[in-house]
């Protein structure tokens, strides 16, 4: 007997070993997580303008499709051989592609961020200003109101105790430490080191595209090579919804707050608010975060409004009447015809992804959490109703909404009914007394 991979003994033999392996491999992770975690920081920093590159190459997928089929023919026409035709349209578009993504990056930069940094400025310079007009109005607040005097005096003697002791045991012990590693020479580094990592992730950015069928065909070939075909089936068919769940999501979410944060410039321009770039850039990032997004840019950007109209508090309520009617209009209206249903996920579990998610990865996990979160979902769905199709069982939920018990017998879903009502034990033996009496008459 060929000892082939596909044979029942060798597959057993695999899996005992890959369950061996993957033992050791977890208990040797337990004692040496601090070693693991600096190997995967080495690795992550070594692979860091693939990752970049993949990236920009996930994002530019849909303009190089669709620059791929609209030169297709003209590539036909010219070049006699398709394979060949098709490379050097693939090549061509996906130049085409990272260079669209070059000049939009050079213009928003160039056009956002002098503004950026000059209401940045604007601001720290208006700041001890500002500081002294709060000062005042809180003076004025708390000499009318003996009570809140009392309560905010102690309120802030313990924010500044706290405040001192962050800066004696940890903010000066940083700048000591930063002081003495020669900041400056480690900043000048770490920029050339960023921007060589954007350098050739962009051109991994244009390999990738230009050779996406050849990756896609070694990754169908080696998946083939190694599982079953009904298996394979199934794992290209969820790899494809991974990428629609994630593709429709990443940059659906991103032309969604583009648009938000132009809403938001013109808007707050007409109604004469300070800032209104530095602000339309902070509620069109924010934006990107499901939910949370819209409060979380308005709590920093209201604060920037009140500080700069202390005489006219009016403005920062305007503002947040703004961002209440903003973000009904975003998730009634824009962001479902952008999106779509592309994630399929209940509100509550939209937060619950971005909670989790969050909390375990930070301001990426809030982004990336609800379309993982969905693959995940979908994965432990269709377990589900495999199994119950095995069973023979009802797949649908609303079928389980009213249900009661399944008779073991016949296999009938019986509905809640007024019964419900009784205990567990009692209906259990109300079950079994038929039985019983069954077998009381047949003697």
């Amino acid at each position: 007997m060929k000892n082939s991979f596909h044979n029942q003994y060798f597959r057993i033999a695999v899996t005992a070993w890959s369950v061996i392996v993957l033992s050791i491999c977890f208990f040797f992770a337990l004692f040496k997580m601090n070693t693991l975690l600096a190997v995967f920081k080495q690795i992550s920093l070594i692979l860091q303008p693939f990752t970049i590159g993949f990236a920009v190459a996930y994002l530019l997928l849909p303009v190089f499709n669709g620059l791929v089929a609209r030169f297709q023919p003209l590539f036909g026409r010219l070049c006699a051989d398709p394979q060949k035709a098709r490379r050097r349209n693939c090549l061509l578009c996906s130049l085409i592609s990272v260079s669209l993504f070059i000049l939009l990056v050079t213009a928003l930069l160039t056009m956002v961020m002098p503004q950026l940094a000059e209401s940045i400025l604007g601001l720290s310079e208006k700041m001890p200003d500002y500081l002294a007009q709060t000062e005042a109005w809180l003076s004025d607040l708390l000499s009318n109101n003996p009570i809140l005097a009392d309560n905010f005096e102690e309120l802030y003697s313990a924010a500044s105790t706290s405040l001192m002791n962050w800066a004696k045991e940890q903010m000066i012990p940083q700048l000591m430490k930063v002081m003495q590693g020669n900041f400056v020479s480690s900043f000048v580094s770490n920029a050339v080191s960023f921007l060589k990592n954007v350098f050739v992730g962009l051109i991994a950015a244009i390999y990738m595209l230009s050779s996406k069928d050849t990756f896609a065909a070694q990754s169908k070939k080696l998946i083939y090579s190694v599982f079953e075909v009904d298996t394979a089936n199934m794992i290209l068919e969820n790899l494809r919804f991974v990428h629609k769940v994630f593709g429709g999501f990443i940059s659906g979410k991103l032309l969604d707050s583009l648009i938000i944060g132009v809403i938001t410039f013109f808007c707050i321009t007409i109604l004469n608010m300070p800032y209104v770039l530095l602000i339309s850039v902070i509620i069109g990032v924010t934006n990107i975060i499901p939910f949370f997004g819209p409060f979380i840019g308005a709590v920093p950007s209201t604060m920037l409004i009140l500080l700069a109209n202390l005489d006219n508090p009016l403005k920062a309520v305007y503002f947040v009447l703004f961002i209440l009617v903003l973000q009904q209009f975003d998730g009634n209206i824009l962001g479902p015809k952008i999106l779509g249903d592309s994630t399929g996920l209940a509100s509550f579990w939209v937060l619950f992804a971005i909670l989790v998610f969050g909390g375990l990865f930070g301001f990426v996990g809030m982004i990336v959490g609800v379309p993982l979160f969905a693959v995940i979902y979908s994965a432990i769905s269709g377990l589900v109703n495999k199994s119950l199709h095995k069973r023979e069982m009802s797949q649908k939920t609303t079928d389980y909404v009213d249900l009661d018990h399944i008779n073991t017998e016949t296999g009938e879903m019986i509905p809640l009914s007024a019964e419900t009502v009784v205990p567990t034990a009692v209906k259990l033996e109300r079950r079994k007394r038929p039985h019983r009496d069954k077998n009381n008459h047949n003697e």
